[in-house]
């Protein structure tokens, strides 16, 4: 996520300012002009239109909002991610990667005007209540979903701690909608927890990405590392729905020592970038297994994109969301903000993420502790089931596991890999790396 500034406009000139923008980077000059000659009359249509309700509609209107309804409304015609904040939406955007704030603990998107839930973050009260990945929120305390944008939807769900919020979803499989009824909670932005799985095997999980995630990785591996007793990783981004794209290429280059991580391509020159790995103190040269699925999303796709090019880990489970899209948010003279997408992101190898996401080496999918049969998890949304889209901890991350005591770390990784298929399937494609690395090919 990219952090630019603007001038300072007039909401009128706001309009001209951004289409014009769009425009201004057209290669032929005539035609820019004819482009701008061709906006301006819209503009003027526009203008009209804002004259005429404020002197003959039946009511009087407030022409701020009138104008911000309209901006939305353009804004909203783009892609399912681009977005204009008002001050107070802008204001709670900006808590999503500093301190905590107060909600349930799910990534939403948009789908079909449907509000869609990418991913729960686990320990939660959303991923306590039972929300999954895919579920559909038809309804907010009674009021249908049907055309509300992401920021009013984020909105309408937070709110002040132990306080309860209605929601209907809509599950694929089920007859009818369910009703859940969920206390709001303090959402914690710790995003790493790591555990000694066995003697020399490690996991790693990273639930997002916020400003302090590489720094916390970094703590997490020199306490699994110590007296070089890790021999090899699992790296869990399952249900990751992403986060700040520095933090991103932090995490990758702590494993890295040379390389591209990510490039991103937009209209720009600002906007195109290609990070590169730089060398380490510390080198890790363990084999690494990173775990994903089809709520990994946009950062939790940039790092196993990079691990995966760079030849530095295995990727296993299944495909991810496909989010590959850069929105940068622009501060507006007013307080208000514009959410952008700005650029696509590449893997080292050239491949955009967009809309077809990053495809594991080992498909695998993840198998609920009841199931007896190879039946697939259930189906997630994807960026490319957007309409307009651009062409299993069980832990309780109040209590981090440097906190618990070593009998209550050892209850979670029993039970971690009790119930997780993939995890136990990476466990033991680990333990067999080393025995197959002893091996001499015959003559």
């Amino acid at each position: 996520m990219f952090i630019a500034k603007r001038k300072h406009v007039t909401n009128i000139a706001l309009i001209c300012l951004f289409v014009g923008g769009l425009l201004f980077f057209n290669s032929n000059d005539s035609q820019v002009k004819a482009d701008t000659k061709d906006v301006y009359k819209q503009i003027e249509i526009f203008t009209e239109v804002l004259r005429q309700v404020e002197k003959n509609y039946v009511e009087p209107q407030d022409s701020q909002k009138l104008i911000y309804g309209a901006i939305k409304g353009m804004v909203q015609s783009l892609d399912p991610h681009s977005s204009f904040m008002t001050k107070e939406e802008y204001d709670e955007l900006m808590t999503e990667t500093k301190g905590s704030f107060s909600g349930i603990g799910i990534e939403i998107t948009v789908r079909d005007k449907i509000l869609t839930v990418v991913s729960p973050i686990e320990g939660t009260p959303a991923y306590e209540a039972g929300i999954k990945a895919g579920d559909k929120i038809i309804m907010v305390e009674g009021q249908s979903t049907q055309d509300m944008s992401l920021i009013e939807a984020v909105k309408k769900i937070r709110g002040p701690e132990g306080t309860k919020i209605n929601l209907t979803i809509a599950r694929e499989g089920m007859d009818k909608p369910l009703e859940f009824s969920i206390t709001r909670g303090m959402i914690p932005l710790k995003s790493v927890r790591g555990y000694s799985l066995e003697p020399g095997i490690g996991y790693i999980r990273i639930s997002n990405f916020q400003s302090n995630t590489a720094e916390d990785l970094s703590s997490a591996l020199d306490e699994l590392e110590k007296d070089g007793a890790l021999k090899g990783l699992i790296m869990d981004l399952r249900n990751n729905p992403g986060g700040l794209l520095a933090q991103a290429i932090d995490v990758s280059e702590l494993f890295l020592d040379s390389g591209v991580i990510v490039s991103t391509k937009g209209r720009e020159n600002a906007h195109n970038i290609q990070a590169t790995a730089h060398k380490d103190e510390k080198q890790r040269n363990y084999p690494m297994i990173v775990l994903v699925n089809g709520g990994s999303a946009s950062a939790a796709e940039i790092v196993a994109g990079a691990l995966q090019d760079n030849k530095k880990a295995i990727v296993l489970g299944t495909r991810t969301f496909g989010k590959g899209s850069v929105q940068s948010i622009l501060p507006l003279s007013d307080g208000s903000g514009l959410r952008l997408t700005t650029a696509r992101y590449y893997t080292p190898s050239g491949k955009s993420i967009q809309s077809s996401g990053i495809t594991p080496d080992i498909e695998i999918p993840f198998l609920a502790p009841d199931e007896t049969s190879q039946k697939p998890s259930p189906r997630f949304i994807r960026e490319e089931n957007l309409k307009g889209h651009i062409p299993l901890e069980t832990d309780n991350p109040t209590k981090t596991p440097e906190e618990g005591s070593t009998q209550e770390k050892d209850e979670k990784v029993k039970m971690l890999l009790e119930k997780d298929n993939q995890v136990r399937q990476a466990l033991q494609l680990l333990k067999s790396w080393s025995v197959f690395s002893k091996i001499q090919p015959g003559s």
